[in-house]
């Protein structure tokens, strides 16, 4: 039995495993990380359009700050996230953005003088103060009060993936590239590492480490159409499951981005339509007004979404072979907008549509792209129920998202989690609870076991067919799981999913190989995605309200008196075919926004007991406060800066508000 030691375990090589692992090598502890692809090529370097983080240099960002971005992403959450893990967010968004472009990422920069822009189809010409030259530059996105959305041109994913890796090497941070983790390593009540198959050669070997972090991104491809990379299979988020003691949150929570392209659902950026693009159908109307008179196009994600395949519903859809979609028209913007700040959108609608976007409308629908559900950590990014497993960005429910996340957050918080986390896990380690005794026999038990059920596919005589399976179980998902969601739909779901996780368990093989073998990865895959798709399925179907991405049909309120609450999902024993689902709730009396109306639609949610005396609690409070420093009134409402490391902590300076 081989067996490899390190302090930290990292599994997952995009952009907050890597900075995970950078913080606890700045720490003087080694971390080690396991990657699927080479980690330059992770899913994080698909993230087109932008970085939140208030850093107010441009004029129509001017007056943003820490409050502002703290409110719209506690809206944008329809409430459902950890208010004071936001406020750690939002606090540490400049300082990771600034820290990147030390690093070197070439981040879009403000030209002061005159400027043309397109607002709400309209040329407007604005004018950037001479003291912002030079300064970070920010786009207009969705659901925000103030352009935020930090950017280089719309390839920031990939700028911003190349030079935290660059970091990682310079770290001395290995990856061990083309593995797999199959299992973790615990005794119930202490997580030691991974069981992890090097997929070249099919070798197992026991990964023992006094911290392990889950960053393995997100689980799009449990459906048919998914912005999502093939590789982001929710296996991480299936990893802690599969322990039996971490649980995972919220995984009903799932978002659909407006402008997949038709009909592949390859991502084309929310920055198209922050930059002045506008949403057409077929006779080329703009229809977004009709539904969001205030926020039209730059409405949360969830609800332009959901107006999207309203409008369709109701029969304006352009309708082609592949079937009907709308057109996103960024021809306003202009040719050399498009070719410098929009350049990915013009290459992707070039290869994989035949377009020309400076000319003709892109056709796009609504696809899977994020999951705000994952493992359920505490702000540390450590399991409650499972000491010495952590988890970050994408694959965590830390909970900064809620019900729905802002575009530009995801991978904000991907660089943000990872800082607070390493830091978190070095304290961890250098503590007394990051000791660890661990009996051999424990790990080759788990080695042994995983080799076990690898054989058993690899051996057995069974008729299923693993990829047959994978496609039947993304089908279900897209047409029962997705934007508008029944108990019909949702009972149906769950059913055929428990048949399908049945079926799993008697997967055979064509291909006998232990080595490089597709068709086994598939099979392993494919039993664990059930499960999690399991997961979203029960928790949408026992969830009887809309809240963000969840939307009900047949419960169309959002119910904070009955559901102001967080899902948490357990897999108690291999063979059950359905999660154990528990509730979590949040308590309105220590929020620093109480639940109210969004700011979409109809006012149309029934209020918690508590919010109406926390909102008076607040009103008061304020009015003894009156005059006193933002940042005081702020402590006093809802402490918060105790929670990030010593580090981390501090104010954020902007032009408008300078440090003392």
């Amino acid at each position: 039995m081989k067996v490899i030691y390190t302090d930290v375990l990292v599994i997952g090589g995009g952009l907050a495993g890597l900075r995970i692992a950078i913080g606890a090598r700045r720490r003087g502890h080694d971390a080690l990380i396991l990657s699927l692809v080479p980690a330059k090529r992770s899913h994080s370097k698909a993230a087109q359009g932008g970085m939140q983080a208030s850093l107010g240099n441009v004029i129509k960002g001017q007056g943003d700050n820490e409050d502002v971005h703290f409110e719209d992403t506690v809206r944008g959450s329809d409430w459902g996230a950890d208010q004071q893990v936001v406020r750690m967010f939002v606090n540490t968004a400049p300082k990771a953005v600034r820290e990147l472009a030390a690093w070197g990422v070439p981040w879009s920069r403000v030209r002061k003088g005159d400027r043309t822009v397109i607002i709400n189809g309209q040329k407007v010409t604005i004018t950037e103060r001479d003291e912002a030259h030079g300064l970070i530059s920010q786009r207009d996105f969705g659901g925000t009060k103030k352009w935020r959305t930090c950017h280089v041109s719309d390839g920031t994913g990939h700028a911003m993936l190349q030079a935290v890796a660059d970091q990682a090497i310079a770290s001395g941070v290995p990856v061990h590239e083309r593995t797999e983790a199959l299992a973790l390593i615990h005794d119930g009540s202490r997580c030691y590492g991974a069981v992890v198959r090097d997929l070249i050669t099919g070798e197992l070997t026991a990964y023992v480490a006094k911290a392990t972090a889950i960053a393995t991104g997100g689980a799009g491809r449990l459906y048919r159409v998914t912005t999502n990379a093939v590789i982001c299979e929710g296996i991480g988020a299936a990893l802690a499951l599969e322990t039996g003691v971490a649980a995972l949150g919220n995984m009903e929570a799932v978002q659909f981005h407006p402008t997949g392209i038709f009909p592949a659902g390859i991502l084309v950026t929310e920055g198209c339509r922050g930059d002045g693009g506008l949403l057409r159908d077929a006779s080329g109307h703009r229809f977004m007004p009709d539904y969001e008179p205030e926020k039209k196009e730059l409405a949360s994600r969830d609800v332009v979404s959901r107006r999207m395949e309203e409008h369709i519903r109701k029969g304006n859809g352009a309708k082609s072979r592949f079937g009907e979609h709308l057109w996103l028209d960024i021809t306003l913007l202009g040719e050399k907008h498009v070719k410098t700040q929009l350049r990915e959108v013009y290459e992707i609608c070039q290869s994989f549509l035949g377009t020309d976007p400076t000319r003709d409308f892109i056709a796009v629908r609504p696809a899977q792209h994020y999951t705000m559900g994952g493992v359920r950590t505490k702000p540390t990014g450590e399991s409650p129920t499972l000491r010495g497993l952590f988890a970050a960005g994408e694959a965590a429910c830390w909970d900064m998202h809620g019900f729905n996340r802002l575009g530009g957050n995801s991978v904000a918080e991907t660089v943000v989690a990872g800082m607070i986390v390493g830091e978190f896990i070095a304290d961890f380690i250098e503590s007394p609870k990051g000791e660890i005794d661990i009996p051999m026999a424990l790990v080759r038990e788990a080695v042994e076991a995983e080799r076990a059920r690898l054989d058993a596919l690899l051996g057995g005589a069974g008729t299923e067919r693993a990829d047959a399976l994978k496609i039947e179980m993304q089908q279900i998902m897209t047409d029962k799981v997705g934007i508008f969601r029944t108990g019909a739909d949702l009972e149906e779901a769950v059913h055929r999913l428990q048949g399908l996780l049945v079926r799993s368990r008697s997967i055979g093989l064509r291909n006998h190989v232990d080595g490089p073998n597709p068709e086994l990865v598939t099979a392993y895959r494919t039993q664990k995605m059930l499960k999690v798709a399991l997961c979203i399925a029960t928790g949408a179907l026992t969830r009887t309200e809309s809240r963000g991405a969840h939307f009900r049909e047949d419960f169309p309120q959002r119910d904070d008196a009955h559901w102001l609450k967080r899902t948490l999902a357990t897999w108690k024993d291999p063979s059950d075919t359905l999660p154990c689902l528990a509730y979590e709730p949040l308590d309105v009396l220590s929020m620093e926004l109480p639940p109210g109306w969004r700011g979409y639609g109809a006012k149309n949610y029934v209020d918690h007991p508590d919010t109406a005396r926390r909102a008076e609690e607040l009103e008061q409070l304020r009015e003894r406060l009156q005059g006193a420093d933002r940042h005081k009134v702020q402590a006093e409402i809802m402490p918060y800066e105790h929670l990030l490391p010593a580090r981390f902590r501090g104010r954020n300076e902007r032009i408008d508000e300078k440090l003392p």
